[in-house]
C-alpha cells in the first residue's frame, strides 16, 4: 500500500509500510547507512503525520517482511492475541499514543494489552513520541520474572554483575565478582562473557559461578554467555547451568547469522527447564539484542533498525525469559553515531520491550570510536532509571577489559539507587542484610572491612 502526505506544494510518497516506518524514524546512522532514512526533516515530519493517521489494524494486514519469507513474521502474526488487541483495535497510531499517555493506560491495562500489541505497532507509536513520553509510558509497565529471586518489582532495579576477563582467568573473574558483591551488585545475574569457546574452559566457568553462588548461598543466578548450542552441550554433560543465553535479532535471516532459529531456542528452553534449578520461578532464558544487528548481518530486508529491534522482542517474548538486555551502543557508530542517538535508542528499546511485556534491561554503553562519552551514559542511565528500567550492567570501573567497550559500573548502580530510592530484588537485599553487607536500612556496609572474610570464604 502506498502512503502520502502533502506539506505545502510537496507531496511526499512512501512506497509501503516498511518505507513509512523508516522515514518516520528519528535520525540514526544505521538507517542512513542502509539508504532508507528520510532525506530531510520535512520528509520525516510528513512520514510521522501519515503514520499517526494509520489504523493499528493495518499492521495485521501488511507485514514489513512477508509472512512466507520469515519465521519471525509468522511468529508475530500467528501468536497475536486478538482478544487483547480488541481494546485498542479502533485506534490509529496517533490515537494509540494519546491513549498510552492518558490515565486510562494503567499498569493493569498495559499488562492485559501487551500480547495484543505487535512489535511493529510498538515501534510505530514510539516514532511519534518525545523522550519524556517514552519514559512516562515505560514507567507504567511492570514486568516481573523469577528464577532464584524476583526481578522487576516496582521500586526496585537489578544489576547484572559482569566480571569479564580477557583470558578467562578464574582468579581475576573471582576478584571482580567479589568486588561487585561487596558493592551490592549481582541480583539480576552474575554473567560472564567468555573469551574462549573451548567447552572445557566454559565448563570451568559454569562450575565457578555455581560454586560461588552455592558457597555464599546467594539468591541469584549464574550465566556464561556462550552460544546456545554450546550451553546445550554443557547441560548434556551434567554441568550446573542456570540461565540459557543467546543473542537474537528481529528477522529469520539475522537469527540464522547467529546460528539459531525458533526451534533451537525452544529446545534450549526445554532443556533449561528440565534442570529445575530455579527456586522461586522457572524463567530460564536470557536474551541480548541491539539496534543494528540485522543490518550488520545484511538481513534487515529494508526495515529500519529500530523496528527490527522491536521484532527481536517478539522472539524473546515467545520463550518467557528472565532477562532481556538491549546492548544499546555496543555495535558502534555505524549504527548509532553519537550520544544523542544512543540515548534515544536506549529509551525506545526500553519502551518497546516493556510495552510488549518483557523484563527489559539496558546495557548503557558505547564503543571507544563513537562520538559519545561517560556523561552521555550518565544521562541515559538516569533517564532509564526514571523510566523503571528492569536492570543495568555492573562492570568493574565501567570499562570492560575483555569486550573493549565502556559500560556502567557497580558505583553507577549505587548512584541510581540513591537518587531514585531504588532497592534490589527482595531476596538479594535480604541476603545482603544476613551476610552483613548491608544494614537494616539496606545501605551497604563497609566493604573494606568485610573483604578478608568474603575472600577467605571464596578461596577456601
Amino acid at each position: 500500500m502506498v502512503y502520502r502526505h502533502v506539506i505545502g506544494a510537496i507531496s511526499y510518497v512512501f512506497g509501503d509500510l516498511r518505507d513509512l516506518l523508516a522515514k518516520a524514524t528519528p535520525p540514526r546512522s544505521g538507517d542512513r547507512l542502509a539508504g532508507i532514512a528520510a532525506g530531510s526533516a520535512e520528509e520525516t515530519i510528513a512520514a510521522r503525520i501519515a503514520l499517526a493517521d494509520l489504523p493499528l489494524k493495518q499492521f495485521l494486514n501488511e507485514a514489513v517482511i512477508p509472512y512466507e519469507d520469515d519465521e519471525v513474521t509468522r511468529l508475530i502474526l500467528d501468536t497475536h492475541d486478538a482478544a487483547a488487541f480488541s481494546a485498542i483495535s479502533s485506534l490509529t497510531v496517533g490515537g494509540f499514543r494519546d491513549w498510552l499517555l492518558s490515565d486510562a493506560a494503567t499498569t493493569d491495562a498495559l499488562r492485559k494489552l501487551s500480547r495484543g500489541i505487535t512489535p511493529e505497532m510498538a515501534a510505530a507509536v514510539s516514532k511519534l513520541m518525545r523522550n519524556q513520553d517514552l519514559i512516562l509510558v515505560a514507567k507504567k509497565c511492570e514486568v516481573t520474572t523469577r528464577f532464584r529471586n524476583t526481578i522487576g518489582l516496582r521500586g526496585r532495579m537489578s544489576t547484572r554483575l559482569q566480571p569479564n576477563h580477557p583470558f578467562d582467568d578464574v582468579t581475576g573473574i573471582t576478584a571482580s565478582i567479589l568486588d561487585g558483591l561487596l558493592l551490592g551488585s549481582g541480583d539480576a545475574c552474575i554473567g560472564i562473557n567468555p573469551a574462549s569457546d573451548d567447552p572445557n574452559v566454559l565448563g570451568g566457568l559454569v562450575r565457578l559461578l555455581d560454586d560461588i553462588i552455592t558457597r555464599l548461598a546467594i539468591p541469584t543466578q549464574g550465566c556464561v554467555l556462550t552460544h546456545v548450542t554450546t550451553t546445550l552441550g554443557l547441560m548434556g554433560q551434567g554441568l550446573p547451568v542456570d540461565l540459557v543465553f543467546q543473542s537474537i535479532a528481529g528477522t529469520e535471516a539475522a537469527n540464522r547469522s547467529f546460528g539459531v532459529d525458533l526451534a533451537l531456542l525452544g529446545e534450549a528452553r526445554q532443556a533449561g527447564l528440565s534442570l529445575r534449578r530455579g527456586t522461586v520461578g522457572d524463567n530460564v532464558m536470557y536474551f541480548e539484542t541491539g539496534q543494528g544487528s540485522a543490518l550488520s548481518a545484511g538481513a534487515h530486508h529494508g526495515v529500519d533498525q529500530q523496528t527490527c529491534e522491536a521484532r527481536a522482542y517478539a522472539v524473546a517474548r515467545a520463550f518467557n525469559p528472565l532477562l532481556v538486555n538491549s546492548v544499546v551502543g555496543f555495535i558502534g557508530p555505524e549504527y548509532l553515531y553519537d550520544g544523542k542517538e544512543i540515548i534515544r535508542a536506549g529509551l525506545e528499546d526500553h519502551f518497546c520491550g516493556k510495552l510488549l511485556g518483557l523484563p527489559l534491561g539496558v546495557d548503557v554503553c558505547y564503543t571507544n570510536h563513537a562520538e559519545a562519552d561517560q556523561d552521555d551514559m550518565d544521562n541515559l542511565l538516569t533517564l532509564l532509571a526514571a523510566a523503571g528500567v528492569t536492570f543495568m550492567m555492573g562492570v568493574p570501573g565501567a570499562d570492560d577489559v575483555m569486550l573493549n567497550y565502556q559500560s556502567t559500573s557497580f558505583h553507577d548502580a549505587l548512584y541510581v539507587r540513591d537518587v531514585f530510592g531504588l532497592k534490589r530484588a527482595p531476596e538479594f537485599d535480604d541476603w545482603l542484610l544476613r551476610a552483613g553487607l548491608a544494614g537494616k536500612d539496606f545501605r551497604l556496609a563497609d566493604g573494606a572491612g568485610l573483604l578478608p572474610e568474603f575472600a577467605s570464604r571464596l578461596i577456601a
